[in-house]
């Protein structure tokens, strides 16, 4: 909102100082600092006002260490994280963008289905929450819904530059480009990145020209869907899913920074995505409401996200990687969130093989997910986030190394 009316006064009336707010870098460093600010002002008295309430975590007795200590520990804490993502983005984003209205219509969408999971969990004491198919039938909505919008809209383009053969490349430096609208991904590692997802319906022939939302629509409800699930698996420890989250967002603001710099994708001869700059400011606000909450959930935790954050920073980054055209590296950016995600998977698929061929279930792990596991073998809370958080920034850095290595 401040954009619009500082940009109308700034051109209106010439009002000193009012053009600061054409920056991009201007709103995402005010968009930061007010994140940090609301996370710290709001969340104290989100806290006295659910202790007051009784809105604390039951806890189920699975023999970790000072496990039991937490009961009644406040949760629904996400609500921290969506206000100090929500009002930043409202004040300093511009409101017209296409990316920015999606991004704040993802963070609502998931936030509410995480929100009434754990009202009916804390506040109707039904401990199951709300039935999974409910939050996958949400998860999967919203995939149909950002699938669509990044599919038909016409306000989503990527810029194609024309080669002396007269073929159109993403990474070129030729003068000559137009903005299209094409469904191209980014392939990591690989010189010539692009992967064209209308060429995977080529072989079926002319018939199947422009029906590959078929195809790429499921594609995003399977990305949405696993990475909100993997962030809400990783939630489980004090720290790990906000710390984890906010070195992923920041990851994803420099790629967003690059690929809606047409001076810089062209220098690093990236994919040049116009108007997908105003992420920087969404991405800078949701590392400040993950570090901002970090204040009152790092060990020992004042309070719990619940699944009102943990749904909704999955979801977040799992957008955001689609609309700048980098959910390949998913894996490797989100691979704390994958290894637990496959650590529970393995874990239950081995004990029902085992189960079947034995007549007893076995485990390959103490406990999953991975995190319970360390935990089993002693080593204290703090010490698995820390190590969690480098391995967090280690991957971080290999994906941004993929800017250049190929």
């Amino acid at each position: 909102m401040l954009y619009h009316l500082f940009t109308f006064l700034y051109k209106t009336y010439h009002l000193p100082g009012a053009g600061v707010f054409q920056y991009t870098t201007f709103r995402a460093a005010m968009a930061v600092i007010t994140s940090l600010l609301i996370a710290q002002v709001f969340g104290g008295r989100l806290i006295r006002v659910l202790q007051r309430r009784q809105i604390g975590e039951g806890i189920r007795d699975l023999g970790l260490q000072g496990q039991m200590e937490k009961k009644g520990t406040p949760t629904m804490g996400g609500l921290i994280i969506l206000l100090a993502i929500l009002v930043p983005v409202l004040l300093f984003a511009r409101l017209d963008n296409i990316y920015t209205i999606l991004m704040l219509l993802s963070t609502v969408w998931l936030g509410l289905i995480g929100f009434l999971d754990d009202y009916i969990k804390v506040v109707k004491k039904d401990k199951e929450g709300l039935a999974g198919r409910f939050k996958v039938l949400g998860q999967v909505g919203l995939g149909i819904t950002v699938g669509w919008v990044l599919f038909f809209s016409n306000d989503v383009t990527v810029r194609q530059y024309l080669l002396p053969d007269g073929q159109l490349s993403a990474v070129d430096a030729s003068t000559v480009y137009q903005d299209v609208k094409l469904m191209i991904t980014t392939i990591p590692f690989a010189k010539n990145n692009e992967l064209n997802y209308g060429n995977l319906f080529s072989y079926a022939g002319p018939y199947f020209n422009g029906l590959y939302a078929f195809l790429y629509i499921p594609i995003v409800i399977v990305i949405i869907t696993a990475v909100s699930n993997g962030a809400n698996i990783t939630d489980g420890l004090d720290g790990l899913a906000a710390g984890t989250s906010a070195i992923i967002g920041t990851t994803i603001a420099i790629f967003a920074f690059v690929s809606g710099n047409s001076v810089l994708a062209d220098y690093l001869d990236v994919m040049y995505i116009p108007n997908s700059g105003e992420l920087v400011v969404f991405c800078t606000a949701f590392v400040g409401a993950c570090v901002g909450f970090l204040w009152y959930n790092s060990y020992p935790a004042q309070v719990f996200m619940g699944d009102t954050g943990s749904l909704a920073i999955g979801g977040i980054i799992a957008v955001l990687a689609l609309i700048i055209r980098k959910e390949l590296l998913i894996p490797v950016l989100c691979g704390v969130f994958l290894i637990e995600n496959l650590s529970v998977i393995v874990q239950v698929s081995y004990f029902k093989y085992t189960r079947k061929k034995y007549g007893e279930g076995r485990r390959l792990l103490r406990m999953s997910p991975l995190h319970h596991h360390y935990q089993k073998l002693g080593y204290h809370e703090s010490k698995i986030v820390s190590r969690f958080w480098i391995v967090g920034i280690m991957l971080a850095v290999l994906t941004l190394v993929t800017l250049k290595l190929r």
